[in-house]
């Protein structure tokens, strides 16, 4: 089973579906979504429309493994229910998607033009329990917003580190160091950024894979060496904050990367739409990205 899970995350036609919007960027979810800040009182609230909203996305009928490969998880939602399963059993059983969860607990301040990941005192627990529950691999993000070469080393130092423990349990790290597309030099930082990621993947042990999900470079198959370096199973976009269709135009210069998007899938669903009209804009919008990810110019 491990072995054809592990063919459809490296080698499969598809996407990856970022559904792990947590703390900070809920709101703004789900007033993309429709849902008025004062539609709601505290995070109970809060976390309960954006679990409804998540397993009305899962349980669309275009929302299955023919195009959909994996899903990133929140921590709330892993543990929820769609169905009458858990959310991991449901991905997989019914619907034939890999189960990921998302591990970071948000960013440090910046410093030297980027923003570590805060501390994560309960992670080894964390991950035996979503070991548990069926969970594939995980994601973490930092951010670079400047080409600060300490700085980039450190993240994909923090970054590298903390995969080793992901990896312990078992599980496979998804990698993400995103660079702000507001970069004022956003071309610079990824070159540091490659060298980098190039730099630690070289020193995995052998055996040890992870995937790397990454910022949507200017320049065409930029990332091509990472795309084909043994110790990748996977590259993956962000979206980053451009629009589905602005996300999409870059993606598909691509070769060899599928998206994982998150917001640039969902923009275009509401709250208000009947059950059928919501189907059909979704199954538009994992058409859109699924061409982006298989289709390249």
């Amino acid at each position: 089973m491990a072995n054809t899970v592990m063919a459809q995350i490296a080698g499969k036609d598809g996407f990856i579906a970022a559904l792990d919007q947590s703390g900070g960027s809920t709101p703004g979810a789900l007033r993309l979504y429709g849902i008025a800040d004062s539609a709601y009182k505290g995070d109970t609230e809060m976390f309960r429309l954006m679990h409804e909203m998540r397993v009305r996305i899962m349980t669309a009928p275009a929302f299955s493994g023919a195009k959909v490969i994996a899903a990133i998880l929140f921590e709330g939602t892993m543990d929820g229910q769609a169905q009458g399963r858990s959310v991991p059993a449901f991905l997989r059983e019914a619907r034939g998607i890999v189960p990921f969860l998302k591990v970071d607990k948000g960013l440090e301040p910046e410093a030297d033009g980027v923003s570590l990941m805060k501390p994560m005192p309960a992670l080894d627990a964390l991950l035996a329990r979503a070991v548990t529950l069926g969970i594939f691999g995980t994601k973490m993000r930092s951010v670079i917003n400047l080409p600060a070469t300490e700085g980039i080393a450190a993240v994909v130092a923090q970054q590298f580190d903390v995969a080793d423990r992901i990896a312990a349990h078992g599980l496979m790290p998804i990698i993400e160091p995103e660079v702000s597309i507001t970069s004022p030099d956003k071309a610079a930082a990824e070159a540091i950024l490659r060298s980098e990621l190039t730099r630690k993947l070289d020193a995995l042990p052998e055996g040890r894979r992870v995937m790397l999900k990454l910022t949507i470079p200017d320049v065409p198959d930029f990332y091509s060496p990472l795309v084909r370096h043994p110790r990748v199973a996977r590259v993956v976009a962000l979206s980053g904050g451009y629009t589905r269709a602005e996300a999409c135009k870059r993606l598909a210069v691509h070769h060899g990367v599928i998206a994982s998007f998150s917001r640039a899938l969902v923009e275009d669903l509401r709250h208000a739409m009947s059950d059928m009209v919501f189907d059909a804009t979704l199954a538009r919008s994992i058409d859109e990205i699924y061409r982006a990810s298989t289709v390249k110019g």
